[in-house]
């Protein structure tokens, strides 16, 4: 299986996707010129690699802030590892959050509620420092 490795940018996040190492991480900032286009490369990722994935996997985000693009793209990658879910792989979602960040949490909140996939929001006292 290929890896993804995607490193930061003031406006985009890093993404890891390293199914040898079990790490599956969106980390950081989200508000890139082109949402769609930047998260093109997870979406053809997930769709080749995913239904590939065996064994307990967990798709953690740490998200510091995104914009509203950004959200419709995460949601959008959401589903996706939905779908792998339903084609009786053992994946799930972590949302990280810190705990001060109430915008966050909701956010977390409301992506679990539409979702099917398992999905466990964890609040940390700080993550980005």
């Amino acid at each position: 299986m290929s890896k993804l490795n995607i490193e930061s940018t003031d406006k985009t996040p890093k993404i890891v996707f390293d199914p040898e190492g079990n790490e599956f991480i969106i980390s950081g900032r989200s508000i890139p010129e082109d949402s769609v286009d930047f998260y093109e490369r997870v979406y053809q990722w997930l769709d080749a690699e995913g239904v590939s994935l065996a064994g307990p996997r967990k798709f953690v985000f740490m998200l510091e802030y995104f914009n509203t693009s950004s959200s419709k793209c995460i949601l959008e990658v959401f589903r996706r590892i939905q779908e792998i879910y339903y084609k009786n792989n053992e994946v799930s979602i972590v949302w990280m959050c810190e705990e001060e960040d109430e915008d966050m949490i909701d956010t977390g909140h409301d992506y679990q509620a539409i979702l099917e996939v398992p999905f466990d929001i964890q609040v940390e006292e700080i993550l980005f420092g």
